[in-house]
């Protein structure tokens, strides 16, 4: 039963929005509430905006570790056209170098390009001419999408939702970074009004809970959309277990403070003390010091602190107030793990789409900022879902039967690392996917978003250290396939490429190589030893993760099936390979070969090794690379001509079809587009490879590689 405090004047900040079901109405009807929730959801993020001062604000970081705001005003509205373009459902882009610039996210991953150096950003009249002109096309293209109902993820209309929900990401996300800028750069706004309390925090206490079972994860016939992480299936049985009636609100985590725990190396874990020491931190994020006194900075303003909303902090000092509590009172109190969140979030009977009003601060439906921890109740807890989100112990993993959708492979699994926790619960921002009981987001843990925790007392031991190995199947089949054995006398094939390009190198330059579809990177840390510098761009993100993580760590571990379930751990090395490299010349990037970033260009040697035919427009890719490379610079090419219309549409095939009648080769046709601006510099020449699948299976396939050299004008 929720119980709702009325004591407190709400803004009304919108109709509430609901996420799409998917099950329900004929297609007609869907498709106009597609369009419906898609101008919502545009017209929320736009106003989201509205709040900045200055076209300025656009352009100053909020922190060091994110892109400025420019780049999340583009980036939601280039996401709908990079994922429409990568499904090949449409076929022209809006603003190619608006899509290629912010296309990429960041994750703090050491593969992110944050130097400002590289980016001419647009103007903020350009960005938003720019999202109109995305709104419209999107518009148009739902209007004319086929459409069956239900929606499943292999929908047209699966990827519009997956364009809207992540929308509704950033616009949580952003407005934290809209939080972090200096009041200067923001002006209050009549859409995003604060809750105004003034009260002493309620005193927290554990209450009983009697535990359960939980099955966790939702199956692919679930009526509202997931992302990849939320499906599968995972058990726990949760034995008894108390949790604190509220959030830990400002004035209890004041306790912490003033006790000294910021400053208390044993509170914090070794992570946690190298994040506070490095950042210097000695209280919360969104306290301001004043005098002897707190206030506290909401999105938009600066107010008096209130000591009965939740406090706002990263994983870490959650964890740190945990051991401290746990120091002062003898008991054993840590972050619920998710599997608890959920017992808790039992006591709550509806979801998102179907509530007539949330039962917590959430969804936008109430404030534009936290509220007091005793504002609404269901059962005997307070804000079990909505006003911050809610740390746990646990980080995030897949469940059994998960898989990633073939549109967005790298939403999930570069978190798979043991370095992202959940958060759960949602926050007063949380909408569309954002707000439902399944959602599962996790950050790294000096990260802030709207978040707080509240406290358990458990008996149970969570596991802080997941995927030691890497068991994503395809990346640890490219891993063994890059750093791994000998197989039927064969020689590893990224080296043997990378050898062929240095063959005709010697009377070249070997200062700038581009690695075009690096795959986990062996290629461009054997192209390292010639030349100064190495990018190596993958579309995959998963993929540039693993190349990136030897790089930094020295190995990777991974795991080769052998047969069925059964299988063998194994590790790749730099040592065993790359004494005699300075690998520190390789920069690892996720990139789109059909729409790179200006900025790659100048390159002595470009390799594109099996790339052309996985390629959605092959022929554009080959009559534009000549742009990005010197004159009488080299440009390598291996393929298997393995085409396939899962990749490239049969009408942009290079070869291996009939024209006139006749056969044309894929050789023939790199002929054709490529000799007005190179010159084949010698006969093909074959490269054989074998790609383990198990123990018993391989893939045993013939690359031709082509050499050719860019002609002087």
């Amino acid at each position: 039963m929720l119980s709702k405090t009325p004591t407190l004047t709400t803004s009304s900040l919108q109709t509430p929005t609901r996420t799409i079901i998917l099950s329900s109405g004929a297609p007609e009807e869907k498709r106009l509430e597609l369009i419906q929730y898609f101008c919502e959801t545009f017209d929320i993020y736009d106003r989201l905006f509205e709040t900045l001062a200055s076209d300025q604000a656009y352009y100053r970081k909020a922190i060091s570790l994110r892109h400025p705001l420019i780049f999340y005003y583009g980036h939601t509205a280039s996401f709908f056209i990079n994922k429409l373009i990568a499904a090949r459902l449409i076929k022209d882009r809006v603003d190619a170098n608006i899509e290629a610039m912010m296309a990429i996210g960041v994750d703090e991953m050491s593969w992110d390009d944050l130097d400002e150096k590289n980016y001419d950003w647009p103007t903020v009249a350009a960005m938003k001419e720019y999202r109109q002109k995305v709104r419209t096309k999107v518009i148009n293209f739902i209007t004319t999408m086929p459409l069956e109902m239900p929606i499943t993820w292999n929908s047209p209309a699966w990827l519009i939702i997956m364009g809207i929900e992540h929308e509704r990401i950033h616009l949580e996300t952003s407005s934290v970074l809209i939080r972090q800028l200096p009041l200067a750069y923001v002006n209050p706004h009549p859409y995003w009004q604060p809750c105004r309390s003034t009260a002493a925090a309620p005193e927290n206490q554990l209450i009983e809970h009697p535990g359960g079972h939980q099955v966790l994860g939702k199956s692919f016939d679930n009526e509202l959309y997931g992302w990849d992480n939320e499906y599968g299936q995972y058990e726990e049985s949760i034995p008894p277990f108390k949790a604190s009636q509220f959030l830990v609100s400002n004035q209890e985590f004041l306790e912490f403070v003033q006790d000294g725990g910021y400053s208390t190396e044993k509170y914090w874990t070794d992570e946690g003390w190298a994040w506070a020491t490095f950042a210097r931190a000695m209280h919360p994020e969104f306290w301001v010091p004043s005098g002897e006194h707190y206030r506290y900075r909401t999105m938009l303003e600066e107010i008096d602190m209130p000591w009965d909303w939740p406090v706002d902090v990263n994983c870490h000092e959650s964890q740190a107030f945990c051991r401290w509590k746990s120091d002062i009172t003898g008991l054993q109190i840590q972050l619920p793990s998710e599997a608890e969140w959920y017992c808790l979030r039992e006591t709550i009977d509806t979801d998102q789409p179907y509530w007539e009003q949330a039962p917590g601060n959430i969804n936008l439906e109430y404030w534009a900022s936290s509220c007091p921890v005793n504002q609404f109740k269901t059962g005997d807890f307070y804000d079990v879902i909505g006003n911050v989100w809610q740390w746990t112990s646990t980080p995030i993993d897949a469940f059994e039967g998960f898989k990633v959708h073939p549109y967005y492979d790298d939403f999930s699994t570069p978190t798979f690392d043991g370095k992202h926790n959940l958060i759960k619960g949602g926050c007063w921002a949380s909408t569309g996917n954002y707000a439902i009981r399944d959602s599962r987001y996790a950050f790294r843990r000096h990260f802030f978003q709207h978040a707080g925790f509240r406290y358990v007392e458990s008996t149970v031991k969570h596991d802080d250290c997941l995927n030691p190995y890497e068991t994503d199947a395809l990346v640890a089949q490219y891993l063994e396939f890059h750093y791994g054995e000998r197989y039927f006398g064969v020689d590893n094939f990224p080296v043997a490429c990378a050898q062929a390009c240095h063959e005709l190198l010697k009377e070249t330059a070997c200062t700038r190589a581009l690695d075009l579809g690096c795959s986990v990177g062996r290629s461009s840390f054997e192209l390292a030893r010639w030349f100064s510098h190495v990018d190596g761009i993958d579309f995959s993100a998963r993929f540039i993760s693993a190349a990136s993580e030897l790089q930094q760590n020295g190995k990777i571990r991974y795991f080769v099936p052998s047969e069925g379930e059964l299988g063998d751990y194994r590790e790749a090395r730099l040592s065993e390979f790359a004494e005699d490299i300075d690998v520190s010349r390789v920069l690892f990037t996720q990139g789109d070969a059909c729409n790179l970033k200006s900025k790659y260009n100048n390159y002595d040697l470009i390799f594109a090794g099996n790339l052309i035919d996985r390629l959605n427009d092959p022929h554009s890719f080959l009559s534009t690379i000549h742009e990005r490379i010197r004159p009488d610079g080299l440009l390598v090419l291996t393929s298997p001509y393995t085409w396939l219309e899962d990749y490239t549409s049969k009408d942009k095939w290079l070869g291996g079809i009939r024209e006139n009648g006749e056969a044309l080769t894929t050789y023939d046709g790199l002929h054709r587009v490529l000799n007005q601006h190179f010159t084949e510099v010698q006969p093909p020449r074959d490269i054989p490879f074998v790609i383990r699948e198990t123990a018993r299976k391989h893939q045993h396939t013939v690359a031709q590689a082509t050499f050719w050299r860019k002609k002087t004008l």
